[in-house]
């Protein structure tokens, strides 16, 4: 399922607009991101948990020939 899936079930579910339905996702979206990108644990019952997560630098390789 992609956003706009989502915003046209959820304007179906809900009886409302699909502008205002994608609104809300928006709006849903862009808590979730700016809470987790201030070092926020945003955790959803029955959906998931969202948090930064810091990884070590990989190096990466041209496939062609192998090179980093």
């Amino acid at each position: 399922m992609n956003k706009a899936e989502l915003v046209d079930i959820l304007a179906k579910e809900t009886g409302s607009l699909k502008k205002d339905a994608e609104q809300l996702v928006n709006a849903l979206m862009n808590t979730v991101i700016s809470r987790v990108a201030a070092g926020e644990k945003v955790t959803l019952v029955g959906f998931g948990t969202f948090e930064a997560r810091h990884r070590k630098a990989r190096t990466g390789r041209y496939p062609k020939t192998n090179e980093p």
